[in-house]
């Protein structure tokens, strides 16, 4: 499919067609852009729950081996769900229920929710599961509460996701795993000796993780290049993505819109109070390194790939009679959302070309009529070949069983504060910095509707319709 893919779109006027269209956006975006507040209805149904964001928050995004690293997933989750009471006051006592996102399990936490929120001085009283979904693992957590809201079953539920790079669970290998545990089993001297000399030097090679597809074994560094070779996706096209997003997180940072960011004391070390991943660059620099997946002639490296990060998230959220009884002021609505599943090998990372339209369709909107766009940046190879193939009526047609194309968003809505590239991407938080985002953005723009998306591993997707709060 990779190369039919590829071919026809080579054949097709979308890439010619994109190329200048993108070449006369603006990658940069005005910090002026505060518009009136549109006048367009609201997307409550009758009989159905309004269901609020109250507040979010979320450690620092470090890059993996930094001031985190003599740290566990536990801790960072921790920080979060105290910097989350902090922030709102909520009593410890009033959360019916926590549920936290997580990729790669810390085993001695595997439930890191319970283990974090019993830190962090919840009742324990109050239960807490974790959800895993790759990198939409804390979006899962928060729809999933979502729903115990809709249900009935809870009125405040906190969600939140954590990833920790900077120590990962390395196993023996699988014959040495073996040997150990009949070692354990074993009742006599000699039962033991023979297992003992049974041991290869090639059973002492560790198993390591890696962030690569079980089904098809190939990392999702080496799909994105794939991806961006079969959209046309050039090198300079990535590289000058990946220059926006640490230029406008840099901006966002010195104005202190990345107010979700809450100081976090490391045990023995200094107060760690922003994002260390942000370095914007030059397009001279970036085009000096080298293909970091598929060499020679790859596209994607280290400078246009969000990088291994640690931190954490958290959000309240509410049904909306229970956030005004108790006298919060919401950020904003959480409305329709969708997941959505494709190939793992040939379109991996679609996930947001697939679910935005849906997603719209549930809320009976269309792309004009969304402020503020927030999809997460894998790659910059990834994110290019969304916006291309969301911008094709022959992808639409062939693929998605469409007749027209979704349509683009205009880059002056676009992720202007930054993104996974630059601001970092420890997998199972980031869907709650995307959701806090944008309802930030849509209080500071003047906006009402919002929109998140998200691939994931698996050939996973996300999408979300939020909605801003009346001010």
């Amino acid at each position: 499919m990779t190369s039919m893919l590829m071919n026809s779109l080579r054949n097709c006027p979308v890439n010619c067609a994109w190329a200048v269209q993108f070449a006369a956006r603006s990658l940069s975006t005005s910090s002026q852009m505060h518009a009136a507040a549109k006048s367009k209805k609201s997307l409550a149904k009758p009989g159905v729950k309004n269901i609020v964001l109250v507040e979010g928050v979320r450690t620092p995004f470090l890059l993996s081996g930094t001031s985190y690293a003599d740290l566990m997933p536990h801790d960072l989750a921790r920080a979060a769900l105290q910097g989350l009471l902090t922030k709102t006051g909520i009593s410890k006592d009033m959360v019916d229920y926590i549920i936290y996102g997580t990729v790669i399990q810390e085993v001695k936490t595997s439930n890191v929710a319970r283990e974090a929120a019993l830190g962090a001085g919840f009742s324990d009283k109050i239960p807490a599961h974790t959800v895993t979904m790759a990198c939409i693992s804390s979006n899962q957590a928060m729809t999933t509460g979502v729903g115990l809201i809709a249900a009935g079953q809870c009125d405040a539920i906190v969600a939140g996701g954590v990833e920790f790079m900077s120590d990962v669970p390395i196993r023996h290998s699988r014959k040495m795993r073996k040997t150990m545990l009949s070692l354990n089993k074993a009742k006599t001297f000699g039962a033991r000796l023979s297992l003992l000399g049974s041991i290869r030097l090639a059973h002492l090679n560790p198993e390591l993780p890696a962030v690569a597809e079980f089904s098809t074994a190939e990392t999702m560094g080496h799909s994105a290049d794939r991806l961006a070779a079969a959209f046309g996706v050039t090198r300079q096209e990535q590289d000058d993505f990946a220059l926006r997003s640490h230029g406008l997180a840099k901006k966002a940072q010195d104005a202190g819109l990345l107010s979700d960011v809450i100081s976090f004391k490391v045990p023995g070390k200094d107060i760690v109070s922003k994002d260390n991943g942000i370095r914007p660059s030059s397009k001279e620099q970036m085009a000096k390194l080298k293909p970091a997946f598929v060499k020679p002639h790859g596209t994607v490296t280290a400078a246009n790939s969000s990088f291994l990060t640690d931190g954490a998230s958290a959000v309240l959220i509410m049904s909306e009679e229970k956030a005004l009884a108790m006298g919060f002021k919401p950020k904003a609505y959480l409305r329709d959302f969708v997941y959505v599943s494709q190939d793992p090998k040939d379109q991996l990372l679609l996930g947001p070309t697939y679910a935005t339209p849906k997603a719209l369709e549930r809320s009976g909107l269309t792309m004009d009529d969304i402020d503020v766009f927030e999809f997460h940046e894998a790659f910059a190879g990834q994110i290019m070949a969304n916006l291309k193939a969301m911008d094709s009526d022959w992808f639409a047609q062939t693929y998605m069983g469409r007749k027209t194309k979704v349509g683009t968003p205009p880059m002056e809505k676009f992720n202007t504060w930054g993104g996974s590239l630059s601001l970092g991407h420890p997998f199972g938080a980031t869907g709650c910095r995307l959701v806090t985002t944008v309802a930030h953005r849509l209080q500071k723009e003047g906006g009402q509707y919002g929109l998140v998306a998200a691939c994931a591993a698996g050939g996973l997707g996300h999408a979300m319709v939020i909605e801003a709060y009346p001010q």
